[in-house]
């Protein structure tokens, strides 16, 4: 009998976020033969989104995923996100029906309201989003439901207050985001479980900067274990918490599918030894003052100056994270050749309201254009 929903399910789950790319599109051939490695181990969960991709990701799932195993073999989790890509509670709620065309999976196993934050959350009762979902697994088309959430405990406190028959949070937890007061993730955590909520983990590898740790903190995991992947730290960290449905990858690739399954197909909580590489390595982090952008791009969609914001901060981190100051303006420089520079921003302010780690984007912005432009 389970402890708590989900004790059972395998602790690593397949995001569908972050999938490898050809020509520019999702490479199917490349995605089946993950999904083909990811089920031969026994794992199951899949997790993708109506606005993943302009809904390529879930078209990808139905072609690597729903069309080639029976469909009882898998769990597939996707959400439907009110304030992007919805104008009104009619557009907001054709998301759900337009997912299960997308993947041809008839139900889904886990549905989501996505990433609810404090300038939107309340989209979901203004469209009555939440009696909805429940109207769906009353007819069998949602067989749990949730939300995933980037805000505030007080807030998360609130929602599991007036909707306490949500079955279950994602939220990103990471060791690098544990203490962080933008993220707020220690935090967020007790409090869904003070609600007796199990948790999906998203970004527990922080977008895959926790695959490329600061040299200090390598060190530090290096010295316990030569052969882990830094990448393995961070998800076992997640899933080693208490009350974990899964632990949400975004793989991109073949090997981080490989190296993924080396440590999770047979998962082993963290030893004490590791535990205390996990703290100082968090008290190394705690130090770097990074910008904590995960590359979502939600911001990107509805840029009026096309300004590819996440691949700015990933060179602003060269030099910041890296002190790699000549690396950081060879990526900014081929970036602006065909994109907005950092400059563009007239501060409209679209991105900061989309961003799910609550970066204060226009200030980064500028600063980016100072260092990357004089």
């Amino acid at each position: 009998m389970e402890k708590y929903f989900g004790e059972n399910t395998p602790k690593l789950g397949f995001g569908l976020m972050r999938l490898p790319k050809k020509g520019g599109r999702i490479d199917i051939e490349h995605t089946k033969q993950m999904v083909d490695l990811f089920m031969k181990a026994g794992l199951t969960y899949f997790d993708t989104a109506y606005v993943y991709d302009d809904g390529e990701s879930e078209r990808a799932a139905k072609a690597a995923l729903v069309d080639r195993y029976p469909r009882e073999s898998f769990t597939l989790a996707t959400k439907l996100c009110a304030w992007m890509g919805a104008h009104n509670e009619e557009t907001a709620k054709q998301q759900f029906y337009t997912s299960l065309e997308r993947t041809g999976a008839g139900y889904f196993d886990y549905y989501l309201l996505h990433a609810l934050q404090a300038g939107n959350y309340k989209t979901y009762d203004k469209y009555h989003i939440w009696d909805f979902v429940k109207e769906q697994k009353a007819k069998g088309l949602i067989k749990h439901w949730g939300f995933s959430f980037h805000a505030t405990p007080d807030i998360l406190d609130e929602i599991l207050t007036v909707h306490p028959d949500a079955e279950f949070v994602q939220l990103q937890l990471n060791y690098a985001d544990w203490e962080n007061p933008d993220v707020t993730a220690r935090e967020n955590y007790e409090v869904a479980r003070r609600h007796g909520k199990s948790i999906v983990v998203m970004e527990p590898v922080k977008g895959g900067a926790l695959a490329n740790p600061p040299k200090e903190v390598g060190k530090v995991f290096k010295e316990v274990s030569s052969d882990a992947s830094y990448a393995s730290w961070a998800i076992r960290y997640a899933a080693s918490l208490d009350g974990i449905i899964t632990v949400l990858s975004g793989m991109s690739n073949l090997e981080q599918m490989q190296d993924n399954l080396s440590y999770m197909e047979n998962f082993k909580s963290l030893n004490a030894q590791e535990q205390a590489a996990i703290r100082k390595a968090q008290e190394l982090m705690n130090g770097i003052k990074s910008i904590p952008c995960t590359a979502c791009h939600y911001c990107t969609a509805g840029c009026p100056k096309k300004i590819s914001i996440p691949e700015i901060f990933a060179a602003r981190n060269q030099q910041l994270v890296w002190g790699q100051l000549e690396e950081g303006h060879r990526q900014y420089s081929e970036l602006v050749k065909s994109t907005g520079k950092a400059s563009d921003c007239i501060a409209c302010g679209q991105c900061e309201r989309a961003c799910p780690q609550q970066i204060d984007v226009i200030t980064r912005l500028k600063d980016c254009a100072v260092q990357f432009e004089r």
